[in-house]
């Protein structure tokens, strides 16, 4: 059975954060992520999962001033030593909460900038955080994002994603296939599911285009967890999507599909 994760950054909004830990659960998840854990003591969290038995999927690693408009540094020129104590704080979260998976933001890299500068110095930085985070058993994860949403991210298709993973060829250093931003930028779900399975840790989804529930929009999710299913997907599948209302009014897809 595929197993779900509720993204409680996105999700259960209408409740304070550390509510949502019992919100998530109390609407049947047995998984968590969470973009930014950062604002509250990991102990603290942790004590939340325990209580409500629930396991922390993924978290993301600091990813710079984000009220400054900066989406991740891992790509930026010149901001190594910020870099490796982004990583550093992202484990020890990681390691309090017992979380297998970090996702490392590339970062913006503008138009006037060398597209190769910025490529050299992101297979450099996600290699040295992959190789760090083995010492964990932990895993580094990078993702592709839709230019629409984040123009200018560094990462932006699927399969320049893939490349990279190539070129670093490390076993702890995976994935994360975010559908929603997949299918705004490439299309082809199944294309990009069925041949990269073997690098894929993580998945991710919401309706498209406006990013709510995922019975809504152009996406057959019902193919694709068939699809899933198929392939023998073993991993999580994170729910990173706005609700349209609150979250339990909009969570009639997932009752409908653990019926069956």
């Amino acid at each position: 059975m595929l197993k779900f994760a509720a993204n409680i950054t996105t999700m259960f909004k209408e409740y304070p954060y550390l509510q949502r830990f019992s919100a998530a659960a109390g609407a049947g998840f047995k998984g968590i992520e969470t973009q930014f854990p950062y604002e509250f003591e990991a102990e603290q969290q942790k004590e939340l999962l325990q209580e409500n038995q629930l396991r922390q999927i993924l978290i993301c690693a600091p990813a710079g001033d984000w009220e400054a408009g900066e989406r991740g540094i891992a790509a930026c020129p010149g901001r190594k030593n910020e870099f490796t104590e982004s990583i550093n704080t992202a484990l020890e979260y990681a390691n309090v909460l017992e979380c297998e998976n970090i996702h490392v933001l590339a970062g913006l890299c503008p138009q006037n900038e060398s597209l190769g500068q910025y490529q050299e110095c992101y297979i450099q930085n996600i290699k040295h955080a992959g190789m760090v985070a083995a010492e964990y058993k932990k895993n580094i994860l990078i993702e592709s994002i839709n230019t629409y949403d984040m123009p200018g991210y560094f990462l932006n298709m699927p399969d320049h994603a893939v490349s990279i993973l190539h070129q670093i060829n490390l076993p702890n250093v995976r994935l994360q296939l975010d559908l929603y931003h997949c299918q705004l930028m490439a299309g082809n779900l199944t294309h990009h599911i069925t041949n990269n399975f073997e690098q894929i840790e993580h998945l991710q989804i919401s309706g498209v285009p406006n990013r709510h529930e995922p019975d809504e929009g152009e996406v057959n999710y019902g193919y694709i967890f068939s699809l899933l299913d198929k392939l023998n997907y073993h991993g999580w599948i994170g729910c990173e999507y706005n609700p349209k209302g609150t979250t339990e009014q909009g969570l009639g897809w997932l009752k409908d599909l653990l019926k069956n």
